[in-house]
């Protein structure tokens, strides 16, 4: 009995030895699981952080047309806005030739560019080819910001993920939806521009010429035009839009940030947008300027009275004024525009690559 006694209490001391050991290895697989998942974890969510970052990177220098995700609309603004102070700045003498050139009273002496620069140097002074251009200067601001954010913020919608870019259509949509916006803002601004850039102007400043016109003409002689630049700009913002992305894909097929590409793009959309609307271009100095040697005591009012005007003056070749002074203007003047433009796009790139990069090295 003893002997059976003692084998039982063994039996007994050996199956609970047994579960003990059975519950120790199974706690150490446990912490063992947890341990690795603990190791491999943050491998696996860095790696994830780095593909991520990559993949963004990636994009940005595949396609910085688009501009980054992380870019404010205010950026965009600023980067249109100081591209159109550049692009009417620098070429503005050549707008006041013409202005000169396209009215239906010109003397003689303005049938060229050349002869008309000069002869308003000689007889008018140094600062006649330049007189408005502070005005132009601070309309171009923020009409061209509101411009250039109306273009991006259409130009995405209509293309949605297309990664070319979006088609033909999307691109002359968006030109024209931000040339509405530009326009409306810009026209008083145009009105009195051409107001001072005109042979023997009496306005000695724009404050003057803004005042004159708001006591004599109200508030409808800042948007006589308006329909008129309108149906010029739409067509000649649609060809400028097209044109430039369509040589800028030729030339620059990569994507990546070109210089040369960005300015001879811009010269060809410029310059073909420019020949093609010079005709309407003609009417709308006419009713911004109203010359008294052409109307008399008459107003014109309107884009078709405006057309007849110069036909019954001056037959077809009455729309062709001024179109070589408006090519030379607008080739070089659009060139500047995309390239200030596109200039600041690349440097938004850049910004946002060196955020992503140090937010991947902090991890």
């Amino acid at each position: 009995m003893a002997v059976s006694s003692w084998s039982v209490t063994r039996e007994k001391m050996l199956s609970r030895s047994l579960s003990n050991s059975s519950v120790l290895h199974s706690t150490e697989d446990r912490l063992w699981s947890s341990w690795s998942a603990h190791q491999i974890n943050p491998s696996s969510e860095r790696a994830a952080v780095d593909r991520k970052a990559d993949s963004s990177i990636a994009l940005s220098a595949d396609d910085y047309e688009s501009l980054p995700e992380t870019s404010t609309l205010s950026a965009v603004m600023i980067a249109g806005g100081v591209a159109g102070i550049a692009e009417h700045a620098v070429m503005y003498p050549v707008d006041s030739v013409k202005t000169r050139m396209q009215s239906l009273a010109a003397a003689p002496q303005y049938r060229s560019i050349t002869r008309t620069l000069l002869g308003m140097l000689r007889n008018e002074g140094l600062r006649v080819p330049f007189r408005g251009v502070g005005t132009v200067a601070a309309g171009a601001g923020p009409a061209h910001a509101l411009y250039f954010s109306c273009y991006e913020t259409a130009k995405d919608a209509f293309s949605g993920s297309s990664p070319s870019g979006g088609s033909h259509i999307a691109n002359a949509s968006a030109g024209a939806i931000a040339t509405i916006a530009h326009d409306g803002f810009m026209n008083p601004v145009d009105v009195i521009k051409q107001r001072l850039q005109m042979a023997n102007s009496p306005f000695s400043s724009a404050w003057r010429c803004a005042l004159h016109l708001w006591k004599t003409e109200g508030l409808a002689a800042f948007y006589r035009s308006y329909t008129t630049q309108l149906t010029m700009n739409i067509p000649f913002q649609s060809t400028n839009f097209v044109v430039y992305e369509a040589v800028r894909r030729h030339l620059n097929p990569s994507g990546q940030y070109n210089p040369k590409a960005h300015i001879f793009a811009g010269a060809m959309a410029g310059a073909a947008a420019a020949a093609v609307s010079n005709p309407l271009d003609v009417a709308k100095t006419l009713l911004n300027t109203q010359e008294s040697a052409v109307t008399g005591q008459n107003k014109i009012f309107g884009m078709w009275q405006a057309v007849c005007v110069i036909h019954q003056q001056h037959g077809i070749g009455g729309f062709t004024r001024g179109l070589r002074a408006r090519v030379v203007f607008q080739a070089p003047a659009t060139a500047i525009c995309w390239s200030v433009y596109e200039l600041f796009k690349h440097m938004l790139s850049l910004n946002h690559e060196d955020t992503t990069s140090a937010s991947r090295q902090e991890l």
